[in-house]
């Protein structure tokens, strides 16, 4: 009650914005509510870097900012790829005089963007001395001869030879490059519209700054790093090479909205803005009452003050009095729990150990964390798939979203997970001790999540702690297999159900996996719907390995998020592009408020 009482209060006060930039540069100022882990593609997994890297680095294509559904389209690539050999060959043309960033990397030379450097950027991810959680995409895709190479490299103990030509990746010139793969792979094109797996980086620039490559990033997107104060702050600014590139985002028919924004951006030239100023403020009411203050010029709306800025989803009555803009989204992405299979406690394909998780999976009921700290802001899930995706199911049901904790009750005595010394909590079914450990991070919102936990949890009689770091340490923690349990979200970066489908994947453990399940019956139902097309025999077969994830529950699906984005009325959007992240290439300040 304390926190709605002040923040009403400062809504009501409205103070004046800040003043701009004294150079008079256009300026967007934002917030992200976690710190960076740095900036270069291959180390990054979170949502604060990827949404930096995606305005510095770019892929071959991307996804249409107005086009719904999603529609891949070039960037740098002329066109979308040469498609031969049943899915098998891809071969992509690299627009000529497009050129990276200045760096003394270059010596004082323009330096422009060839085929070579996407061939040099995807071995990186095999190169044993990076460790990147995303090689398995690349893995998964059984680029010719490349999983050889880093295989005989390990065994050899040598340094990894970026020069030795394979016959799945080369340069056929300076503007063309081929890619061949062992089995056909329908969707593969996707993968070069992500920046974190086919952003181009320039070799010169990797060697130059060998020791810290995270705090050097050189690439031919719109902007460049000014300024990094790391886990405080980051400055982006125009980058001074960057080519023309003019608006041709093309809308639904019959979609008003885009529409407008079509016509609105009708030649302009990007980027709109001359500098983009990124503030790290983990905790939603200072980040909150920054927007207000004019301080940020846009911000996500944090789910446990929704109720202040868009109750019952629409935008509350004194922010539009203010001319403050809501772009509402529901987001392709996943709240989720994992299970570390490589638990002793919660791991494991035993009945008894089946009947511990899905007894969790009831007793916790995800529609009351939607309700209770997210604000209404967000859908229940029945799987892990969330909507936009292929392979989602609208309107079905699952234990996921059917929560009983009399079930759970009786599915934890019916496998003899009982209290037996009296101390009101439950122990294994030998006897030993039963504890849960819940991973989250240190802000306000796993905080009520985990109160949350500890209600639910205490409720069935089984006891449960919680581990708190930073998300990085987190993230390093789970590639390691050092947590037991972690809630966060995935969110999708193309509109397939391929790359949820694939968190259960055995051979993906230790990167995506971090339940490290490990199933053969799933893994050949996830490579045979990789090799199909898009229809009903795929949808069968994503069916039945969606049954087999609910079966044995590696995951808890928990919610989809609803996304409120709210602009302030001197800013022109588009903001949120479902499946890409460099959405401030088009946004446009005009003046101030």
């Amino acid at each position: 009650m304390r926190r709605r009482a002040v923040l009403a209060g400062a809504a009501a006060a409205w103070p004046a914005r800040a003043a701009p930039h004294s150079s008079g540069d256009k300026v967007f100022r934002y917030a992200f509510n976690f710190a960076e882990t740095g900036f270069d593609p291959p180390r990054v997994s979170d949502q604060s870097s990827i949404r930096v890297l995606a305005h510095i680095f770019e892929p071959p294509l991307t996804w249409d900012v107005l086009a719904r559904p999603a529609k891949l389209v070039p960037l740098v690539a002329a066109a979308l790829p040469e498609v031969a050999d049943g899915h098998r060959r891809f071969t992509f043309t690299i627009r000529e005089r497009i050129f990276f960033a200045d760096d003394p990397a270059f010596e004082g030379r323009p330096r422009e963007l060839v085929a070579a450097d996407f061939v040099y950027s995807i071995k990186r991810f095999y190169d044993p001395a990076l460790r990147s959680e995303w090689l398995y995409r690349w893995e998964n895709a059984k680029i010719l001869g490349l999983s050889e190479l880093r295989r005989r490299v390990l065994a050899d103990k040598r340094p990894f030879p970026y020069d030795e030509e394979v016959p799945g990746l080369r340069a056929l010139d300076r503007y063309r490059f081929e890619v061949r793969l062992a089995e056909p792979a329908p969707r593969f094109a996707q993968e070069f519209a992500s920046v974190t797996l086919a952003g181009a980086v320039a070799r010169e620039v990797v060697e130059r700054y060998a020791a810290d490559p995270q705090a050097h990033p050189v690439g031919t997107g719109p902007f460049m790093l000014r300024e990094w104060r790391r886990a405080s702050r980051i400055v982006l600014v125009k980058n001074p090479r960057f080519r023309e590139e003019r608006f041709a985002g093309q809308p639904a028919q019959g979609d008003t909205a885009a529409e407008a924004v079509a016509r609105r951006l009708a030649g302009a030239r990007a980027p709109l803005v001359d500098r983009l100023e990124f503030d790290i403020i983990e905790e939603s009411q200072p980040r909150w009452l920054a927007f207000l203050n004019g301080e940020h010029d846009a911000v996500a709306v944090p789910v446990d003050l929704a109720s202040l800025a868009v109750p019952g989803g629409r935008l509350a009555p004194y922010l539009a009095r203010r001319g403050v803009q809501l772009d509402r989204q529901l987001a392709p992405s996943t709240t989720h729990t994992f299970f570390n299979f490589d638990d002793p406690l919660v791991g494991g394909y035993t009945a008894d150990k089946v009947a511990l998780r899905r007894a969790i999976l009831l007793a916790y009921d995800s529609a009351l964390e939607a309700r209770l700290v997210r604000g209404g802001q967000a859908v229940p899930a029945a799987s892990m798939i969330p909507p936009a995706c292929y392979g989602a199911e609208p309107g079905i049901a699952s234990e996921m979203n059917r929560p009983s904790r009399a079930r759970a009750a009786a599915l934890l005595d019916l496998y003899g997970y009982a209290d037996r010394n009296g101390d009101g909590w439950r122990e294994q079914p030998d006897g030993r001790p039963l504890e849960l450990r819940l991973a989250f991070p240190p802000d306000q919102r796993a905080r009520r999540v985990s109160e949350l936990w500890l209600k639910q949890m205490s409720a069935v009689g089984l006891r449960t702690r919680f581990e708190v770091a930073p998300f990085g340490e987190l993230i390093r923690k789970s590639l390691a297999g050092q947590l037991m349990m972690w809630s966060f979200t995935w969110s999708a970066g193309a509109p397939d159900g391929d790359f949820f489908l694939g968190l259960a994947y055995g051979p993906n453990a230790e990167q995506s996996n971090d339940a490290r399940f490990r199933l053969a019956a799933f893994d050949r139902l996830y490579e045979r719907q990789r090799r199909l097309p898009d229809g009903a025999e795929r949808l069968a077969v994503m069916r039945e390995a969606k049954k087999l994830m609910l079966a044995y529950v590696p995951y808890i699906s928990h919610l989809h998020e609803i996304n409120n984005d709210l602009l302030h009325a001197h800013v022109r959007g588009p903001m949120r592009q479902p499946f890409s992240s460099d959405w401030f290439r088009w946004v446009s300040v005009e003046g101030e408020p």
